[in-house]
């Protein structure tokens, strides 16, 4: 597989990923909360997995190879705040730290964007990325709530976590597209 595949189809993957976390994050009367986490992790795995193929498929020491690996390497910390066996104080503070990380990953990245002769595919990029970023920087705003008020109002830190999922993999698609 050639270096343009592997970034197509981490691409793809990537975006897959965002979209079933989105859709974890999204409240609903017919699945229980265990699927939902579930769905979560899976979408986790699958971003990560896409940012690292993406990133191999790059050349080394750009802006955007490491974006991709900042990426990578958040999606990991909220897997591993998922998985790991920790108080849920810890892993409330890794997934904040995960989709800080992300958020900083995808910033990088737009940094290398910006830095390139303007054209419609840097525009979508550059839109792709600043989404994204916004996208993940709310998914922690909205855990950081919790994790300072949890007899807080929830339904307000769900809804940012929410609308940060959504505006996380639209970002992610585009960025496909």
């Amino acid at each position: 597989m050639n270096s343009e595949e592997k970034q197509r189809i981490g691409s793809i993957i990537q975006a897959i990923g965002t979209v079933i976390s989105a859709y974890a994050n999204t409240p609903n009367q017919y699945l229980n909360d265990t699927f939902l986490d579930d769905l979560d992790l899976i979408g986790n795995a699958l971003q990560a997995t896409g940012n690292a193929l993406i990133a191999d498929g790059q050349e080394p020491f750009t802006l955007s190879r490491i974006g991709n690996e900042v990426q990578a390497a958040g999606n990991t910390t909220v897997i591993a705040g998922m998985i790991m066996p920790f108080k849920d104080r810890t892993k409330q503070v890794l997934n904040i730290k995960g989709n800080l990380l992300q958020s900083f990953g995808a910033g990088i990245e737009l940094g290398d964007e910006l830095d390139e002769k303007p054209s419609l595919n840097k525009a979508i990029n550059v839109i792709s990325n600043v989404l994204q970023v916004a996208g993940n920087a709310l998914q922690a705003l909205g855990g950081k709530y919790e994790l300072d008020y949890p007899n807080g109002d929830t339904e307000y830190s769900q809804s940012l976590i929410l609308a940060g999922s959504w505006i996380q993999a639209v970002g992610a698609v585009l960025s496909t597209l």
